[in-house]
């Protein structure tokens, strides 16, 4: 993957971050037998079945307003438009915060705790290995008006 001096310079997709912790997590809570949520199994199901339809929702409402601005989803390109409208209203960042409930949704389908307890980890390393890059980015593309944007709208929600 070739990065470019003009787009955020983020070297990995980051969906590959919240696999990497769903695996590590949900792997090691069977392998070292580690318990589980403790909940009925009709309940995780409602809920993570929820939490993945809400997740899915989010990012997909996220990665359309970046498609019908024509602007790229990917975070090591550069970026033709700052998008502030729709879901970006309420959240600088719907496509990780989509992930994120995607995360919730299957570690409770799993039933893993261990991977549960993993996701502040996972969501650090995005907010200083992806996030971070962005906005700075962000801010050099678009200055003033994405430091409005900024003081306006919340990072995740």
């Amino acid at each position: 993957m070739e990065t470019t001096s003009d787009g955020a310079n983020v070297r990995f997709p980051p969906p590959a971050v919240y696999a990497a912790g769903l695996a590590i997590g949900i792997a090691a809570g069977r392998l070292f037998d580690w318990p589980g949520l403790g909940l009925r199994g009709e309940l995780r199901s409602f809920f993570g079945g929820a939490l993945i339809l809400a997740g899915i929702a989010v990012s997909l409402a996220g990665a359309g307003l970046f498609v019908r601005h024509r602007t790229a989803i990917i975070p090591y390109k550069a970026a033709s438009s700052l998008v502030t409208s729709g879901i970006y209203r309420w959240t600088r960042n719907p496509m990780y915060l989509g992930l994120a409930l995607i995360y919730l949704s299957v570690a409770g389908l799993f039933d893993s705790l261990a991977a549960i307890i993993l996701l502040p980890l996972v969501l650090g390393i995005i907010q200083v290995l992806v996030i971070a890059r962005e906005e700075a980015y962000l801010e050099r593309a678009f200055g003033s008006e994405y430091l409005a944007y900024k003081t306006r709208v919340r990072r995740w929600i």
